[in-house]
């Protein structure tokens, strides 16, 4: 049993932890015009989760996210954004809790500290599916991605907490400049303009989004993309290095 969830039940009052304060992460990635996200399933029970965890008393927020996110799925050194406080009464479900830790045989008493009421930040990552190789941790089965499209039942409210995130997704995608993330480095027109269909779920007109993208000085053209015809092949881009920061 990996030692750090160990020592979260074995920690009965939750000594070292802010009390009722947890984090979600949803984890998109984009990949032949679909749009996915990255659930667990914890073992012996089929339950689907999003990846998640709790903050040291002497830990940033964000350092937390960034921690649990590694710990979870292997990931580093992604763009991570907070984007909601998920806070519903109804969200505090003790069951799916103890049938987790029951299936690692571990029975909590009631007033264990993981047993009790949370409060999650949710976050959102954007990352490149094609460089993603996640990995599931000692408590979980698997770590996978699955299409926005084709979710299984997730436990809690991880569902809304998805909802809420492509939301979110969908207002940033100008100003957020998500492609920096959810594309390869070297991208034509074509894929830029499926990436914003698939997230904004409907379809552009071609001559005006090409004229909006490139009004906005993100984009630098570098080459032409053979296609067997020079007249034919649409310009390759990459965006812009200094709007990363």
């Amino acid at each position: 049993m990996d030692s750090e969830f160990k020592k979260q039940e074995l920690n009965v009052t939750g000594e070292g932890y802010l009390p009722g304060l947890a984090i979600d992460a949803v984890i998109f990635g984009f990949h032949e015009n679909e749009l996915k996200v990255l659930l667990l399933t914890y073992k012996n029970t089929g339950f689907f989760a999003l990846p998640g965890g709790f903050i040291y008393e002497n830990e940033d927020v964000n350092e937390a996210a960034r921690r649990v996110l590694f710990h979870r799925t292997g990931l580093k050194d992604i763009f991570l954004e907070q984007f909601y406080t998920f806070g519903d009464k109804s969200r505090h479900d003790v069951e799916p809790l103890k049938t987790i830790m029951g299936a690692r045989g571990f029975i909590p008493k009631d007033d264990h500290w993981l047993l009790g009421r949370f409060v999650s930040i949710g976050y959102y990552a954007l990352v490149d599916f094609t460089k993603v190789n996640p990995a599931p941790d000692s408590i979980s089965d698997s770590c996978d991605w699955f299409n926005l499209t084709d979710l299984p039942n997730l436990m809690q409210d991880h569902g809304n907490i998805i909802s809420k995130a492509l939301d979110t997704l969908r207002l940033d995608l100008d100003h957020k400049l998500i492609g920096f993330n959810l594309l390869p480095e070297i991208f034509t027109m074509g894929d830029l303009q499926s990436l914003y269909e698939t997230i904004l779920n409907k379809k552009l007109i071609r001559a005006a989004f090409q004229r909006k993208m490139l009004s906005m000085g993100v984009l630098e053209r570098v080459a032409k993309k053979w296609t067997g015809g020079a007249h034919k092949a649409p310009y390759l881009y990459k965006f812009v290095s200094e709007k990363k920061a």
